[in-house]
């Protein structure tokens, strides 16, 4: 089988742009994975984890959402952030997880910023998942 080019670009930074066997992510309809020879596809990240293989070694990705595409091979991620699991700052991740739930609490559904804290307890969810992976 052959492989796939990945390339993880952020506004800050180009994250990752290397040659991989395979990659898992969070779409808007759910988790995706590609291998070589998949077909075009696009589709939008939701915050969560994305992962990819090279050989066996499996490398993890927290993000907070953007955009996927899938052509002849390559797979680009266009997203807002993402953080190697080394990168993470778990004290940092755990505080805006709680400050997230804190806000919600008041909150209804029907609240406008409802869906900001939201996104931002996702955010910080998965920033603490993807970072757990470090002592797995």
């Amino acid at each position: 089988m052959g492989l796939l080019h990945l390339e993880v670009i952020t506004p800050e930074r180009v994250v990752v742009s290397e040659e991989v066997d395979m990659v898992e992510a969070p779409g808007a309809l759910g988790e995706f994975g590609v291998l070589p020879g998949h077909i075009t596809f696009l589709t939008s990240i939701v915050p969560g984890e994305v992962h990819y293989m090279t050989g066996n070694e499996t490398h993890y990705l927290a993000t907070s959402g953007g955009f996927a595409e899938v052509v002849s091979d390559k797979v680009t991620f266009l997203l807002q952030t993402a953080e190697f699991a080394h990168e993470i700052d778990v004290d940092r991740a755990k505080r805006a997880k709680e400050r997230a739930e804190a806000a919600l609490e008041g909150l209804s559904s029907d609240d406008k910023e409802y869906r900001l804290f939201e996104l931002a307890l996702l955010r910080a969810i998965a920033r603490i998942s993807t970072a757990s992976k470090l002592s797995s």
